[in-house]
């Protein structure tokens, strides 16, 4: 697993963005695959987060995540919940200690909270999605109704899909310019004639900066460039496989 530096060296705080090494899944899902979405064995998909909930110190029982659905959504956890039972979401926020909290992603921006002096953490999935319509500011906002001061909060991205692998179509390009103007800084011509190539990460650590978060990390690693360590649905999708593995990145109290 990867941590962020400025979360693991907080009092209390254990952070995780985990790679697709360490787990028991076959195929397209080797080895560390931990989505209940995918179509992997489930008891292969279960042992695989049974594994990442013990390197974040928590039982399997313990370790969250929601069901996601590209939004602004974010869930407060107070106690575990069956995954039959997931909320619909894709953030969640905790100050319960001993709970770890996570989201799925195999492309989109997996963001990690954390502001240890009031206890409280949180995680997102910002996809493009969710990042343009305010997942990141949600998780901000839900975070300080937890107690938290966002000029304390640190923030980690972990690995996601980068600029140069990242194509979109004109109507994406629209869509961000219809937002604000000021997005086209995150577009570069692409190879295909009114396509583009969007930098997801500089977006996000833009939305962060906005909401009055400062310290923040960006580990810089591309999931579509590196099959060995990584999955990647836009990956998955170029090589015509029938499905893909999903990373968890999750963060729990622990002190």
């Amino acid at each position: 697993m990867l941590q962020a530096s400025s979360l693991a060296t907080r009092a209390g705080i254990r952070d995780a963005f985990f790679t697709r090494s360490g787990g028991v899944s076959q195929g397209v899902y080797t080895s560390l695959n931990g989505g209940v979405g995918s179509n992997d064995a489930p008891e292969m998909v279960a042992e695989n987060r049974a594994r990442m909930a013990a390197a974040l110190g928590v039982s399997a029982d313990r370790f969250l995540t929601p069901y996601q659905i590209h939004s602004p959504e974010v869930v407060v956890a107070k106690e575990p919940w069956a995954a039959e039972q997931r909320p619909r979401a894709d953030a969640v926020v905790t100050q319960v200690p001993h709970l770890a909290i996570g989201v799925s992603t195999a492309d989109c921006g997996p963001l990690l909270f954390a502001e240890s002096e009031a206890g409280v953490i949180g995680a997102a999935h910002a996809g493009w999605r969710g990042a343009l319509t305010g997942v990141i500011e949600a998780t901000i906002a839900a975070m300080e109704r937890l107690g938290a001061d966002r000029h304390r909060i640190a923030a980690a991205l972990g690995p996601t899909i980068r600029q140069p692998n990242y194509e979109v179509g004109p109507e994406f390009v629209d869509r961000f310019l219809a937002a604000d103007q000021m997005n086209a800084r995150f577009f570069v011509s692409s190879e295909r004639e009114g396509h583009a190539m969007f930098d997801l990460g500089g977006y996000i650590a833009e939305r962060i900066a906005r909401a009055g978060v400062s310290q923040f990390e960006d580990l810089g690693l591309c999931t579509y460039a590196e099959p060995e360590r990584f999955f990647s649905y836009r990956r998955t999708t170029r090589n015509g496989e029938a499905d893909y593995g999903r990373h968890i990145n999750a963060i729990a109290l622990v002190g």
